[in-house]
């Protein structure tokens, strides 16, 4: 059981309409709820990179592990595994102030290139078990933060 929620990142997985989309909006709502637990740690410097790198790190082994654990019974990366794309969006976030503009750029850029796969993404989801599942949602989260961050930059 755990690992199924772990899996479907608390169940937003079993969406019938676009599971991976409510993943990764899971994954906002998880960080918004985070910089409100902890004001002041998610202005997007060093405290809110590190914690987030922390969190990061934790959920993605967890997301290796539960897609290996669940591939015998559900196939290899099965939609209602979503927990690559909650880790996705994170990624997509990191060093980023949080705000409600921040987060809904970062989702949109990371499902913009989770679905897309351009530079090679694709290539990552030919990784043997749980390894392909997450590191294709983690390379989509890095182009979306470059273009985040580039976008920052630009407009001070």
């Amino acid at each position: 059981m755990f690992w199924r929620i772990i899996a479907t990142a608390f169940g937003a997985g079993y969406s019938p309409v676009a599971p991976g989309t409510a993943g990764a909006a899971v994954g906002v709502l998880m960080q918004w709820g985070l910089s409100e637990l902890l004001p002041g740690q998610f202005s997007g410097g060093w405290p809110q990179a590190y914690w987030m790198l922390v969190a990061i790190l934790v959920f993605f082994f967890l997301g290796v592990v539960a897609s290996q654990k669940l591939e015998p019974e559900w196939g290899h990366d099965p939609s209602k595994i979503v927990i690559d794309e909650l880790v996705g969006v994170w990624v997509a976030m990191l060093g980023v102030p949080v705000n409600w503009l921040n987060l809904l750029l970062a989702f949109g850029l990371f499902r913009l290139f989770d679905i897309w796969k351009p530079l090679g993404i694709r290539k990552f989801e030919r990784l043997p078990g749980g390894w392909g599942v997450m590191l294709d949602d983690v390379a989509a989260g890095v182009a979306a933060g470059i273009c985040l961050h580039g976008y920052l930059w630009l407009v001070g």
